[in-house]
């Protein structure tokens, strides 16, 4: 195969995964826009935890690193859908679902990396996350 060949190859194989980046980022965007609209300040003026939007079957963002000892803040900015926040370790039980404008909150004291999903639509949609920890 030719170097040209092969780089139309590998661009077509990788251009799905940019495209993928580029809705997430958008769907990111406007899971801001909404944050802002309901509360009336940016999910960034939240000082005492970090915050992770759901949005559209998508956590913003979708990974997060974090010191041992942050708590980190899911609010639900969709217009209609549930949601709700499990760890896949067990350690702490699937939240209840919340709703538009409800948030649930979780300190993380063990460094480490800890995967997360939405209940109801991880298998569905695909709505999965990770918080790494650090020490």
């Amino acid at each position: 195969m030719t170097p040209h060949r092969l780089l139309s190859a590998l661009l077509l194989v990788a251009a799905p995964a940019f495209a993928a980046d580029d809705d997430a980022a958008a769907i990111c965007t406007e899971a801001e826009e909404r944050y802002a609209e309901m509360f009336g300040q940016p999910s960034s003026a939240v000082g005492e935890a970090e915050v992770v939007l759901m949005y559209k079957y998508n956590f913003c963002p979708a990974e997060l690193t974090v010191q041992a000892g942050t708590t980190v803040r899911w609010v639900n900015v969709d217009k209609r859908t549930s949601h709700s926040v499990l760890l896949k370790d067990g350690s702490e039980p699937e939240s209840d679902r919340l709703f538009p404008e409800e948030f649930v909150e979780m300190t993380f004291l063990t460094p480490g990396q800890q995967n997360y999903l939405c209940g109801p639509h991880w298998e569905t949609q695909n709505m999965i996350g990770m918080i790494t920890v650090e020490p």
